[in-house]
């Protein structure tokens, strides 16, 4: 890995915005919720909250369109949408739903800057009733043509960059929000994706990394053999 790379990496983590997030509601289309992680990347998303389209469903990524940038996106997974709406609301976040109503308004319209999940529904039927209820605002994109609504991960990009607008204006990208201990935790799995997994494998902690991302050797540490 090349210095310029590890250095974008830890650009990147500096900017992270911990309270800009997604809640994803029984999406459950590969493309679109890879195309949607790929925003979050480019946005500086951290991590995004998927309410799965039933229990036994599993939270597929198509690698092809994230150009693996899922692997960049946290995800954290919540039973249903009470709940999930609930867990944020708690953390702080005002909740904003992509949703068509009679109070909707302009997403441009809505502030940002303020910790926000933004509520994407399904592709076929949107928002559910549960969760339009439950949201403190609904914001809608504005549409001159004969369609009625983008693809779901066309909407999130358009609103997730009006977000980035919004806090890039405010300076809130130049501000770290990960926890000193996190952004090292995640520099190193980011950087030494093999030894992250030695390390989970055999329960070892993660050894010290150098200013350039190289292992520093430490007693006690076995470092796994080349294949």
């Amino acid at each position: 890995m090349t210095d310029t790379r590890y250095k974008k990496m830890q650009q990147v983590l500096q900017s992270r915005q911990l309270d800009l997030t997604l809640l994803l509601e029984r999406i459950h289309k590969p493309h679109n919720i890879s195309a949607i992680l790929r925003t979050c990347d480019a946005t500086g998303v951290h991590g995004v909250n998927v309410i799965l389209p039933d229990e036994e469903e599993k939270y597929r990524v198509s690698k092809g369109i994230s150009s693996g940038n899922g692997q960049w996106i946290e995800s954290r997974i919540h039973k249903d949408t009470n709940s999930a709406i609930t867990t944020l609301k708690e953390e702080g976040f005002q909740i904003l739903a992509a949703h068509l109503s009679d109070k909707a308004i302009d997403f441009r319209e809505a502030d940002y800057t303020k910790p926000t999940a933004i509520l994407m529904g399904t592709e076929k039927y949107g928002v559910s009733d549960e969760a339009a209820e439950m949201c403190d605002k609904h914001v809608v994109i504005p549409m001159l043509g004969m369609g009625h609504s983008l693809n779901v991960s066309v909407a999130a990009a358009i609103i997730l960059y009006e977000a980035q607008r919004q806090r890039e204006a405010a300076g809130l990208y130049g501000k770290q929000q990960i926890a000193k201990e996190e952004y090292q935790k995640l520099l190193f799995e980011w950087k030494q994706p093999k030894m992250t997994r030695y390390c989970k494998q055999h329960g070892l902690d993660y050894p010290q990394l150098d200013e350039d991302g190289d292992l520093i050797p430490s007693d006690g540490f076995t470092t796994p053999k080349a294949k």
